[in-house]
């Protein structure tokens, strides 16, 4: 083991020693802003999947590989994966019976539903509402939401994120119990939805409360209130409940006062162990009318082959999406949601490290093959990434890790990073001895109950266990106040995430992503040339399933 460690460290040393010389590679901010301009251009109508934005989008990809002399990606000689999907354009009603009156509910206002089923019509009548507090079932936690409570063919209502269960003692968050303040999985609404499927319910319904989703009903309305998408199953997807929706705070409470119930009694009652699903005594109503349509929407892959011919069939993958929200003539004015800093900079990045890495001299290229990865479908639901790990392009158990780009720092450069979920991995430890390199600091996520490690692609690989690693810009902007990182991430927030304003800003630089783009390829290329493998730290939720898939 300890010349493990020291052959890992003298690489670590190599890797770092590359910028220091003559030939390092060229990394331009001006190269990822033009990248990021074309992306995010209304010639590319916001990338959606399915549309003609795709195909301009994929084109540009493909092109820029190819001119950068990149193999292609796939083994069968394209630089594409074609990525089976189907397009369900959903309308919806909602209404409930409650305490003698009908609750009729507002699309859009009230709630957002839809269906993820491959079915032109679907709907309930009399369907008894559950309130199942936050939805969880975690045998590791003790914790057990539905108890032995029938749900099926029932409306079950939930809370958004994780229970935030205190110590008795202290009186903080207990970090022993869903990870304290930051957010698991059980808290993301795609497990909400999961878990109901599994317990047979017909309808799932989450109460949104910006804190605790870390975004506005809006964003919910902007990405789920159009056309969804989901990968084609040969069951037709019937294995997803048949509507699956929001609700706004104000909905929800008016359908507990209506049925008797304090809202705000019941979601107390639901931090805790001993919390047993309440039937509101109400009736939920539902539709959901749908256009259908298959879509083979497309992963851009590109690959530069290792240079050892021993680890040449060994991978480490840079991943980043190239979708966004498309258009909407709905709208009045601007119609087009151009995900500029979503993902149309995190996308530019992938192309600015494939051009750096093809650009290596021949003596400083990497040992293993690098494959260059742009996955469709992630504002849908991580769908690209989750067909790709599913319909690996390269045998799993032969790819080292996966390292994310989801946005990039448009602005200066920072004395420190980001890496979201620090400390799953070893490949934090690389992260930091690289920043260290560079006279930066590594620190952990100032917002793990954002749940940033759920809400990416890197996610769908870590769920088959391998490695991913997701580093962000840092907060601490050379020159500028204080605050000054954390004020541009509230103002995104709240002004421009998932909606028509995230377009290419006047005072945008990327200066600052070019600093994280060589941060970036350190990384990647001590991964590629050293002999110890990334490995999950112990105790991690996803070592078990690498440790599984090693043994193979």
């Amino acid at each position: 083991m300890k010349n493990k460690l020291r052959l890992s460290w003298l690489t670590l040393v190599g890797t770092v020693a590359l910028f220091g010389a003559e030939t390092r590679p060229a990394i331009s901010a001006a190269s990822i802003l033009a990248r990021t301009r074309i992306l995010a251009s209304d010639e590319f109508e916001g990338r959606a999947p399915g549309s003609p934005g795709e195909e301009k989008t994929v084109t540009y990809l493909t092109d820029e590989f190819k001119n950068m002399g990149l193999q292609p990606g796939n083994p069968n000689g394209a630089f594409v994966q074609k990525v089976a999907l189907v397009g369900i354009t959903s309308k919806p009603t909602l209404s409930f019976a409650a305490g003698g009156q009908t609750l009729a509910l507002e699309f859009i206002n009230d709630f957002v539903g839809s269906t993820s089923r491959v079915q032109a019509h679907v709907e309930a009548k009399g369907s008894d509402v559950v309130f199942v507090g936050y939805g969880i079932v975690a045998p590791e936690f003790g914790w057990d939401d539905f108890k032995d409570v029938d749900v099926r063919g029932k409306t079950v209502v939930m809370l958004i994120n994780d229970p935030p269960v205190t110590d008795p003692k202290t009186g903080a968050l207990d970090p022993k119990i869903f990870g304290g303040l930051a957010m698991t999985y059980y808290g993301r609404w795609t497990y909400k939805y999961e878990i109901a499927a599994e317990k047979g319910a017909a309808a799932c319904l989450i109460v949104h409360e910006t804190g605790p989703a870390a975004y506005p009903f809006g964003v919910v309305v902007t990405s789920r209130s159009r056309e969804n998408f989901e990968i084609r199953s040969p069951d037709g997807n019937a294995g997803h409940v048949a509507m699956e929706g929001w609700l706004t705070l104000d909905a929800a409470k008016k359908l507990f006062a209506a049925s008797g119930h304090d809202f705000d009694a019941l979601k107390q009652s639901a931090v805790s162990r001993e919390f047993r699903p309440v039937a509101l005594g109400a009736q939920a109503a539902f539709t959901v009318d749908s256009t259908l349509r298959n879509v083979d929407s497309q992963n851009v892959a590109a690959l530069l082959p290792g240079s050892d011919p021993k680890r040449r069939q060994e991978y480490v993958v840079y991943n980043a999406h190239w979708d966004h929200l498309g258009r909407d003539d709905r709208l009045k004015g601007d119609q087009i949601y151009n995900g500029a800093a979503d993902n149309a900079a995190g996308t530019a990045v992938l192309l600015e490290l494939a051009q750096a890495f093809k650009a290596l001299p021949a003596g400083q290229q990497p040992a293993r093959s690098i494959l260059f990865l742009s996955v469709t479908a992630e504002e849908k639901g991580l769908l690209g990434s989750r067909y790709y790990a599913q319909n690996p392009l390269y045998p799993l158990t032969q790819t080292l890790a996966v390292i994310n780009m989801d946005g990039a720092n448009q602005f200066g450069p920072t004395s420190d990073l980001m890496t979201v979920g620090y400390g799953a991995s070893t490949i934090d430890d690389i992260g930091t001895a690289i920043a260290r390199s560079q006279g930066r600091e590594i620190k952990p996520d100032p917002h793990p109950e954002r749940g940033s490690y759920y809400r990416s692609d890197h996610f769908e690989f870590a769920k088959v266990g391998v490695p991913g690693y997701y580093s962000k810009s840092g907060n601490v902007f050379i020159g500028q106040s204080a605050a000054y990182g954390e004020n541009l991430v509230n103002d995104y927030i709240a002004h421009d995430y998932h909606q028509v304003s995230d377009e290419v800003k006047s005072g945008w630089t990327f200066e600052g992503a070019a600093q994280d783009t060589k941060f970036l390829m350190l990384v990647g290329l001590h991964v590629a040339n050293d002999d110890a493998w990334p490995e999950w730290k112990p105790g991690n939720e996803f070592k078990a399933r690498r440790d599984a898939m090693l043994k193979r």
